[in-house]
């Protein structure tokens, strides 16, 4: 893309995302991941309502009597954006692609962070780990970050979500809120790797998918091409069975993903291309508070 045909794409992204940051996700975002970093305070002798989770029993068995661990909430959260950059991105039928709304999303939580004071960090990823960039603050940063959403070239078109989050576990040190932006099209199993991040970090899942993924139109002899592994085959999509048969692999496919993100306790939301992600994203920042 041309520097000039560039910073007018970043431009026009910065409006309307720091705009949706400012005016409708200040206050939620704040409430929805306030205390989600969490330093130790003191200790105190447990009282009626305390959470029985937060009980220090090294020190309640030595004074014989309960004690809780006091937290204070640390006001300066550090932000992650796992960003998928793999070749399924690339889809969309209903005027805008994938791509295009994970880049609104991404932009409109790094403003979010911004403005509520925490630092913003991205890690593209395919099925390798394509770019890191580490967590800082400032407006500069964060213009940076939307300029490698927009023109990010990857070197890899498939998919591993258990290899980024393996990476966001050792890369990270501190406890962070981590988002991942996927349409989570990836033939491994990445629930145990989801497990492990989400009891280091406080992971966030958020599908983007277009409709056109969820049931095939019916449109006789159709030639599809598997955009991260690049193979074709021809499909008769006038065959009600055949359409059936997708309907359900989708189905199948997407309870078994929200099955693994209610195993792992990992909040979750899904949006299509052509939803409101404004929309979708208070629903979600609600659900946490």
């Amino acid at each position: 893309m041309e520097t000039s045909e560039l910073l007018k794409k970043v431009r026009r992204i910065e409006i309307k995302t720091r705009g949706l940051s400012r005016n409708i996700f200040a206050g939620q975002y704040h409430s929805a991941f306030k205390g989600r970093g969490m330093a130790f305070s003191e200790v105190r002798e447990y009282q009626y309502g305390d959470d029985i989770r937060d009980i220090d029993w090294n020190v309640t068995a030595r004074y014989n009597r309960p004690y809780v661990k006091v937290f204070e909430e640390e006001r300066e959260l550090t932000v992650m954006l796992m960003i998928d950059v793999s070749g399924s991105r690339n889809f969309g039928t209903v005027n805008v692609m994938k791509r295009d709304i994970i880049t609104e999303i991404a932009a409109t939580l790094a403003f979010s962070a911004i403005q509520n004071n925490d630092k913003i960090g991205v890690i593209f990823f395919s099925d390798r780990i394509e770019k890191f960039i580490p967590p800082q603050k400032g407006k500069k940063h964060i213009l940076y970050i939307i300029r490698e959403l927009i023109d990010f070239q990857p070197k890899d078109t498939k998919t591993d979500i258990t290899q980024v989050l393996k990476y966001m576990t050792n890369a990270i040190k501190k406890r962070s809120t981590a988002f991942i932006i996927s349409d989570f099209i990836d033939k491994g199993n990445f629930k145990d790797a989801l497990t492990i991040a989400n009891k280091k970090h406080d992971i966030v899942a958020i599908q983007v998918y277009d409709r056109m993924e969820t049931e095939l139109p019916s449109v006789g002899l159709m030639k599809i091409k598997d955009a991260e592994t690049k193979g074709e085959c021809w499909i008769d999509t006038s065959s009600a069975k055949t359409r059936d048969t997708y309907s359900q692999w989708w189905n199948k496919r997407q309870q078994e993903m929200n099955d693994s993100f209610k195993k792992c306790r990992v909040d979750s939301v899904s949006i299509r291309t052509e939803d409101d992600y404004v929309k979708s994203l208070l629903a979600l920042f609600q659900k946490r508070n």
